[in-house]
């Protein structure tokens, strides 16, 4: 579940009180580097580069290669699958990618969080007239992004990638091994770009490291007209340890169905079970409804230990991009492919030389962690003291009803942005949260005791 995160409002906690970066409305484009000129040239052609991986992040750097003048070679498996995904991006996503309301299947402005005891807060009040949640279909967002990939240049190759072979020189080139209408073929290129996922065999390839993984679990169920109705604007996420011991169960809004999940790192034995729970939660919203498709993946739980070796980039889930707490994916995903291809294209002037790993470091890794490793950072923390228990998420939805945390937290998910908070607010906010766990985990602890008394 790439992403779909109605709680990015918990990074404020820690992060709105700093400073904001001082973007210009329209940055100009930065110049090639000068250190690109101690790369060799390749007279006669261009910089040839592979991204393994069609979705978000495969498609984004693709379409960043080609238009900048690097001969682009877009490999993806199954074209015609669908990711589980909950398929929530954030406002600022469609401007900043240029995508067409047409890729929109729902326009949340209502949301809903239920905690264990099913305490609900109405999330989303302080939502302006024209801002809303964009709800969408991955497999409709990865063919578009495909698909203009494409256009502008990307060669498409519908084929499984069988192994990497890694250069035995750092004049060598790579080669990609592939399957494809049956026959086993091969391409030499100069650099390669792994999107290809959570399990990513590119990231095998070059030892890219272990790391925790999350399975999300998700039912598209299609309800009777009338209940879908009362889904026509509304997503709901419900915490408890019935839906998820480490995480929490959604219901998202889709064309003509609803996605119904939940995910978990701890016990994923247990996904089923988890998933009998969000179905018992929500069963008078849904009965009548009919299961048409049935989906699990595994989402990454903290960036890979090697995102960058040789000539070799990581992004999206194969890097590890996805928000600890929230469960954020598709954003990260498609803005790590973009920096990345504009990164190659800066550091290979345009295609017209070589790169090397230095490149990619100084280009995309360290461009990325400046901007985004505080974000995941806070939220890994935030996860561990609201999701551990359920006295912890008792407390995190008590303190999603408060005003100004939505304000907060909504500009600062729908816009990529760190929000200048009032510091008196800021002050009675976070003497709240001590107060709220504290009374929570007292009223947890009375609750067990009551029981084992029973």
């Amino acid at each position: 579940m790439a992403s779909q995160s109605l709680h990015y409002h918990f990074t404020s906690l820690h992060l709105h009180n700093q400073q904001p970066r001082k973007t210009p409305t329209n940055p100009s484009p930065r110049p090639f580097t000068i250190a690109a000129l101690k790369n060799r040239p390749l007279p006669g052609r261009k910089l040839r580069a592979a991204v393994i991986g069609g979705g978000p992040a495969g498609s984004s750097a693709a379409e960043s290669l080609s238009s900048g003048g690097v001969e682009t070679f877009l490999f993806e498996r199954s074209p015609s699958a669908a990711k589980p995904c909950g398929g929530a991006i954030p406002l600022c996503m469609l401007d900043e990618f240029d995508l067409p309301s047409s890729l929109v299947d729902r326009r949340v402005t209502e949301m809903k969080i239920i905690s264990p005891s099913n305490l609900t807060v109405d999330f989303g009040k302080t939502l302006r007239p024209h801002e809303f949640i964009a709800m969408l279909r991955r497999e409709v967002l990865d063919s578009f992004l495909r698909a203009r990939a494409e256009s502008r240049g990307a060669e498409l190759i519908t084929g499984l990638v069988t192994d990497l072979e890694l250069p035995r020189s750092s004049a060598s080139p790579y080669v990609v091994h592939y399957t494809s209408g049956g026959s086993k073929r091969s391409l030499a290129v100069d650099v390669v770009v792994g999107a290809d996922g959570a399990n990513s065999r590119v990231a095998k390839s070059i030892g890219a490291g272990h790391y925790s993984y999350a399975i999300a679990f998700q039912e598209r169920i299609r309800l009777p007209d009338e209940k879908m109705k009362y889904y026509e604007n509304l997503a709901e996420m419900y915490l408890g340890d019935d839906v998820s011991p480490d995480f929490y169960a959604w219901v998202f809004p889709k064309c003509d169905h609803v996605a119904v999940g939940t995910g978990t790192v701890r016990s994923k034995r247990e996904i089923r079970a988890y998933q009998r729970g969000i179905r018992e939660r929500v069963r008078p919203k849904i009965e009548g409804g009919e299961v048409i498709k049935v989906e699990a993946h595994p989402i990454p739980e903290h960036p890979r230990p090697v995102r960058v070796r040789g000539r070799v980039a990581l992004v999206g889930d194969a890097a590890g991009y996805v928000t600890k707490c929230s469960g954020e994916g598709i954003y990260f995903a498609a803005k790590s492919g973009r920096m990345c291809g504009e990164g190659i294209v800066r550091a290979s002037e345009g295609g017209a030389r070589m790169v090397g790993e230095e490149d990619l470091r100084r280009e995309y890794l360290r461009e990325w962690d400046d901007r985004y490793v505080a974000t995941y950072r806070v939220l890994d923390l935030l996860e561990k003291v609201f999701y551990g228990s359920n006295w912890g998420r008792e407390a995190m939805v008590e303190l999603c009803g408060g005003e100004y945390v939505q304000r907060v937290s909504l500009e600062s998910y729908m816009y990529k942005r760190l929000v200048e908070g009032d510091r008196w607010e800021d002050v009675k906010m976070a003497a709240n949260t001590a107060a709220t766990l504290v009374r929570c985990k007292i009223m947890g602890r009375e609750m067990r005791r009551l029981k084992a008394a029973a």
